[in-house]
């Protein structure tokens, strides 16, 4: 799905409670947006013109439970393709998603604990659909619902997870994360720099002009979330940067 000389736009759907909510920086009970109905916000994104929806299963991440239903509901409703991560943390719930019509899963902890298996699920079912999550805070790699701080930058870690067969990197700067406070380009550009597999970004992005900063870096993909609820990006502006210049 990834094009060269082009920057997918990905609205994000968080699911957490049945809800679609957008939490800052990750913590429960930060909650600015909580909106019924997952699956029509979702419908709405596409409706709008957005080519592929972010999916984050936060009751997966942060207690273990996960909102199955809700994504196979999604997934039924929905014309355009999914990644979708959060909660996988076992080969045969990787399976089971993977059995759905989903793009593409994203793994995290489980990934950087037990590299192994994404070597594993990308033999059986192709690296495309397999995207690692590395998240950094303070430029170190996070994990487990960006709880637990490990001594590894993102760069570090990047050349690892190709030769495993990762087929992309989903990076998200939690530093910026849900703040509405803008971004960083270096850690980006860093990322993009150190390996030749496609680099989604994800983390405070709040206006059009860091859109078109980020066209500028060579990732692939953009994941806007807070931005976008609360009116301070238009998804159809944004659209206009998916286009090759």
């Amino acid at each position: 799905m990834f094009e060269k000389n082009k920057m997918l736009i990905m609205p994000a759907v968080d699911i957490k409670g049945g809800k679609c909510v957008q939490l800052v920086q990750g913590k429960p009970g930060s909650e600015q947006v909580v909106i019924d109905n997952p699956e029509k916000v979702a419908a709405s994104w596409e409706s709008l013109g957005a080519q592929m929806l972010h999916i984050i299963d936060l009751d997966g991440t942060i207690d273990g439970n996960n909102s199955l239903p809700i994504i196979k509901n999604i997934i039924n409703e929905l014309s355009v393709p999914i990644q979708l991560g959060g909660g996988i943390r076992s080969i045969d719930y990787a399976k089971t998603l993977l059995d759905l019509d989903i793009e593409r899963i994203i793994i995290g902890t489980m990934g950087i604990e037990n590299p192994e298996t994404i070597k594993k699920l990308s033999d059986e079912y192709g690296s495309d659909r397999i995207m690692i999550s590395l998240d950094s805070k303070d430029s170190k790699v996070v994990i487990k619902g960006w709880s637990e701080k490990i001594d590894k930058t993102p760069v570090e870690l990047s050349d690892e997870f190709k030769e495993n067969g990762a087929g992309s990197i989903l990076f998200t700067n939690v530093d910026v994360e849900g703040l509405l406070g803008g971004f960083y380009t270096d850690p980006v550009v860093n990322l993009v720099n150190s390996v030749d597999i496609p680099i989604v970004y994800s983390g405070g992005i709040t206006t059009i002009s860091d859109i078109k900063d980020l066209s500028t870096t060579g990732v692939s993909g953009i994941v806007i979330g807070s931005a976008l609820y609360k009116n301070k990006i238009d998804l159809k502006e944004a659209l206009k940067y998916q286009r090759e210049d």
